[in-house]
Formats: structure tokens, sequence, C-alpha cells
């Protein structure tokens, strides 16, 4: 599918399309993370004031809007993406000892490890309590496959630290981190309409697409943007000791030098040793960092053509514009 640039939306269009939407998604991911218990309110309502590209409850919303489907679960299950996407963050954060996020503070550097990976569970569980509202089993089951892909993703994670990894098994671990999530937020939006198995399929490749296309930029990103456009040290990655695709490029393609102080940097999970612009200089002589974007795109466009027969409709031209959006963002 060679796409028309005048059937791609704006930016200004699809905000306006979903401008209502999604400021109920917010309201009612606020009403979620109420709880009795006053600190698990606290967070939610930290983690929800942190902002975010709100991308995942997008998809979803856009996903219903293309099968026709317009009833309030929409905006439940809307919330329900985004608070298993911020349970996601809160474990992450705890993991990787983050200190910030988004430019602010972290939960767990507020309130502590204990109190925020317990405060994740519970996001998680309400998730599935606001899931059980639609009476569905099949959103049931993407939703408990979804989460136990994420697990096994950040698990796979852990054992790979500071170890050399090929590019399929980086493509495994984005799918389960990121991808998977944006598929099956594309698969909710066809779901609660019960659309045709064929139509929830495409909706669902379309996401997985994206969500690989999204997370490859945000890798290049980690590696090239400063401390203040990220919201959080830049090259976190790399001092975390994960290879990321291009990363992976300039390994299999630089001068002994090159993977040795590529190596240097996994293993010490700091730049006291090698600088991260010599890094930086490493992945541009090689072009990798032009590699992975290159990638990022092809993933962009195979989204755009996984819809190629989806009905032509204004959730439709935004469907197209997202994948352009996600390849040309700088944050």
């Amino acid at each position: 599918m060679n796409v028309n640039p005048l059937s791609l939306a704006s930016a200004a269009e699809v905000f306006d399309l979903l401008r209502d939407d999604l400021a109920a998604v917010e309201a009612e991911f606020a009403r979620q993370s109420n709880s009795p218990v006053e600190v698990i309110t606290e967070i939610g309502q930290y983690l929800l004031a942190g902002g975010g590209k709100r991308i995942r409850p997008l998809l979803l919303l856009l996903s219903a809007k293309c099968v026709g489907f317009a009833g309030e679960s929409r905006i439940r299950m809307g919330a329900v993406v985004e608070m298993l996407h911020t349970a996601t963050l809160v474990h992450d954060d705890i993991i990787d000892d983050a200190k910030t996020r988004r430019g602010r503070p972290s939960a767990n550097v507020a309130w502590g490890a204990s109190k925020c990976v317990l405060a994740g569970d519970w996001l998680y569980m309400q998730s599935f309590h606001t899931a059980l509202q639609e009476r569905n089993f099949h959103v049931l089951d993407l939703l408990i496959t979804l989460t136990q892909q994420m697990v096994e993703g950040e698990l796979l994670q852990i054992e790979k630290l500071g170890r050399l990894i090929n590019e399929e098994e980086y493509f495994d671990l984005i799918y389960r981190k990121t991808a998977c999530l944006f598929k099956v937020s594309m698969q909710l939006g066809a779901a609660l309409a019960s659309s045709p198995t064929g139509i929830e399929e495409q909706l669902g490749e379309y996401g997985r697409n994206l969500g690989i296309a999204f997370q490859i930029v945000d890798d290049v990103l980690d590696l090239t943007a400063t401390d203040e456009v990220l919201g959080k040290p830049a090259a976190s990655d790399l001092r975390e000791g994960k290879a990321t695709l291009a990363v992976i490029h300039a390994l299999e393609r630089g001068t002994g030098a090159d993977r040795e102080a590529i190596r240097t940097v996994l293993e010490d999970g700091d730049f006291s040793r090698v600088k991260h612009g010599t890094i930086l200089e490493i992945l541009r002589r090689h072009g990798s960092l032009e590699y992975a974007m290159d990638a990022a795109r092809a993933y962009a466009e195979a989204a755009r053509q996984s819809i190629a027969d989806v009905p032509a409709s204004a959730s439709r031209r935004a469907l197209l514009w997202v994948p352009g959006y996600v390849t040309s963002r700088e944050q």
C-alpha cells in the first residue's frame, strides 16, 4: 500500500478526534487509582500527574472507532491499558534502581521500593478488576496473556544484563516488553465490539509493528538525546547493561577495539573507563544509529500496511498518521 499523504491525518486532527475520550480516560484512571489506603492513592495520583504520551489508550480508542464501537467500555479499557503500562514503569524503575522518570524523582525514590512494588501490584489487580466488568472472557484472556509476556520479558532482560545479545533476542525482548501492549491495546478496541477475528488480527498486527518501531526509536533516543530531553540520565540502557539494536549492529561490525569499548561499558554499568562520547562516535562511524532508525521506519511502514484492508474513516487516517509521529519524535 502506497500511502497517499492526503490520507494521513495531522496531529491537530487526531487530538480533535480524541480530545474528549482521552480526557475521560484520564478521569477514569484517576477514579480507578483511588484506594482506601492513602499511600496507594498518593502514588497513583503522582504517577498520573507525571504525564506521558497516553499512546496505548489512544490506540485502543482509535481501534474501537475503526470498528464503530462507541460504548463506555472503551473509556474503562483505555484506563486499564494505561494502568497496566504505569504498573510496568513502577516495577521497571525499582528493578533498574532508577532515580528519575519524566524529569521528576521516580516513585521509588519518593516512597521507597517496598511501597512502590506493592502499589504496582495493586495497579495490576485494579486493572483486572476493572476489566472484569466487561464480562468478556476474550478480553480477560488478552490481558492475562499480555501480563505474562511482559513479566517474562522483564525476567529475560534481567538474565541478559551485561551480556551480548543478537538481533533475534533483542526483537523478542522488545516485543514482550513493549510491542505486545501496543498489540493488545489495538485488539481490545476490536474485541469490545466483538469484531470478526480477521479485523482484530489486522489491528493487532498494526499494534505489534508500531510497538516495535516505538521501542527502537526509544532506544536510539536513549543513546543520543540529552538528560533534559529524556527526563532521565542519557544512555541509561548502556549503564544498565542493556544492548539495544544500534549497539548490537556496532558490535557485529566494529573493530576489536570498538567491541572492547562497548563490552567495557556494558560490564561496568557506567562511563568511568569509556566515555559516552566514545560510544556515540563508534555508533556513528558504523552507521549503527541510522541502521536502527531504518529498522524503526520499516516497522512503522509495516504498521500502515497492516491496516490496508480496514475501511476508510477518520480513525484509520489517524492510525496512518501515528507511525510517522513515532519515528520522528525527539523524546
